[in-house]
């Protein structure tokens, strides 16, 4: 039986570097047409920039912000079959700037009627990868969504587009009662209101009467992360606070990884491997802060996960619970086998 059925990666998550010209500039070589494309200048301070193929192409949201969603024309103009055109928005593309974009592959539409949930949603999914786009209105009331997933999400990102409201944030290792916002430092928050204290089913995920995630009558987006074994996985840690840190399996090489303190605040600290192309993993942003990327000492990728190298409270404290979200640049077994770096 194979280890993984993805064989190449970034065929489904691929993270791409650039340099911006203050003009159009299409950025190729992601590897496919993405329906998810995060965005951060790095040099300095700016928004991130989220844009999907749901809501559409110049449509942003933050996830350092509650704001609500904005139409910014000259931002990101289109998804193109081998990544996505810009225009001279300075957060996303200003002559001398440097930039990241993390994507992901849906099913490359604005997506489909969903009726497995007590709401319709509209979602754009990808089964393979474990990865989908929901877009749904809330009801104030006791509801379910429809995912597409085919099996239960392990993690969950939502945000309001039309109220300003904080993002909400599932991860199956905190369980069914909490959730913790993206855009703060905050600890996780415990209330039935969330996902009324059930797990997400394989076609659907529970919200409660929560204005933050259903409000009757707002529109929202949730992104849905499913666990595929040698591609992503998401769960949590115990930090040691040692530089002789924590190693975290993932049964892969990382690609990308997010991690976010859950018993008391913290950041939400990104790392990747196109920033950082060798160990030392020392270039930091955080999903939180528009603040530009800072270096820091804070772990090595491995063939089969992470290993950090500092007790920072950000990282690793000692006794302190993480969560986290990591996809492969190889898996460790399959037919491109991951080496150490």
């Amino acid at each position: 039986m194979a280890y993984t059925t993805i064989k190449k990666p970034s065929d489904y998550f691929n993270t791409k570097t650039y340099s911006g010209n203050s003009s159009t500039q299409a950025i190729t070589s992601v590897n496919f047409q993405p329906d998810f494309t995060w965005l951060k200048r790095r040099d300095q301070t700016s928004f991130h920039y989220l844009f999907d193929s749901i809501r559409g192409v110049q449509k942003r949201l933050s996830s350092n912000s509650d704001t609500t969603e904005a139409t910014v024309s000259t931002s990101l103009t289109s998804f193109d079959s081998d990544g996505f055109t810009l225009g001279s928005e300075g957060d996303v593309n200003e002559s001398g700037g440097t930039y990241v974009g993390w994507n992901w592959l849906a099913d490359n539409t604005s997506g489909s009627s969903n009726t497995d949930g007590s709401i319709t949603s509209t979602v754009s999914a990808n089964t393979t990868s474990g990865f989908s786009i929901v877009s749904y209105t809330g009801t104030g009331a006791n509801a379910t969504v429809g995912h597409g997933l085919g099996v239960a999400p392990a993690m969950i990102m939502i945000k309001c587009r039309s109220r300003i409201e904080e993002w909400v944030v599932y991860n199956q290792a905190m369980g069914n009662a909490h959730a913790i916002p993206l855009n703060l430092t905050e600890a996780k928050s415990t209330s039935a209101t969330f996902w009324q204290d059930t797990n997400p089913s394989s076609s659907f995920f529970y919200i409660g009467a929560n204005n933050k995630h259903n409000q009757s009558g707002e529109t929202f987006i949730a992104y849905c992360f499913a666990e595929k074994k040698g591609f992503s996985k998401f769960g949590s840690y115990t930090g040691n606070g040692n530089v002789d840190g924590t190693f975290v399996y993932t049964g892969f090489k990382p690609a990308f990884v997010m991690w976010k303190k859950t018993n008391g605040a913290s950041e939400w600290i990104m790392v990747d491997s196109k920033r950082n192309t060798s160990n030392e993993v020392d270039k930091l942003l955080r999903a939180n802060q528009s603040s530009a990327e800072n270096t820091y000492g804070a772990c090595d990728f491995l063939s089969n996960g992470w290993k950090f190298r500092d007790g920072d409270t950000d990282f690793q404290a000692s006794g302190d619970t993480y969560i986290y979200m990591a996809f492969a640049e190889e898996p460790l077994v399959g037919d491109n086998p991951a080496t150490a770096r």
